[in-house]
């Protein structure tokens, strides 16, 4: 290993340490706890996992079996009990801001070599950057 890659791999650890200071990882860290200790979260998350894999099996048959429409409807009413739970919310979102800075370091490292490198960024349909050339599809999406 050269010189240069063990300064390399230091800042690394530099970057990980203030990453892992951030506030944006604080607010994670934060919400994670108080999510853990919700016992009615945990119940809902619970029921949840078990719907998902009844719709699982439901869906191998699609429309045709029994129980698709109740199914369906009910991973429906769950998910969207889940999205408005206060604590289940406020880590996601905590969640979300953290990700958006590893994606922004990620970004900036990968195009200090070159702008042609692609960083994965999650699903272009929803970036908030419109495919600044991170969504890895070759262009097949838009991007230049």
């Amino acid at each position: 290993m050269s010189l240069d890659q063990v300064v390399l791999l230091e800042e690394s650890l530099r970057l990980a340490e203030m990453v892992s200071f951030s506030s944006a990882a604080h607010d994670y860290r934060k919400s994670k706890y108080v999510l853990e200790r919700d016992e009615q979260a945990q119940e809902m998350i619970s029921r949840f996992a078990d719907m998902k894999d009844k719709y699982e099996e439901v869906q191998r048959f699609g429309k045709y079996h029994p129980d698709f429409h109740s199914v369906s409807t009910q991973v429906r009413t769950l998910k969207r009990e889940l999205d408005f739970h206060e604590n289940i919310a406020n880590f996601k979102k905590a969640e979300k801001e953290l990700e958006k800075l590893l994606i922004e370091c990620s970004r900036i490292i990968a195009q200090s070599v070159s702008e042609q490198i692609k960083v994965p960024t999650g699903n272009p349909f929803f970036d908030e950057s419109s495919c600044s050339g991170g969504c890895g599809s070759g262009g097949s999406c838009g991007c230049a």
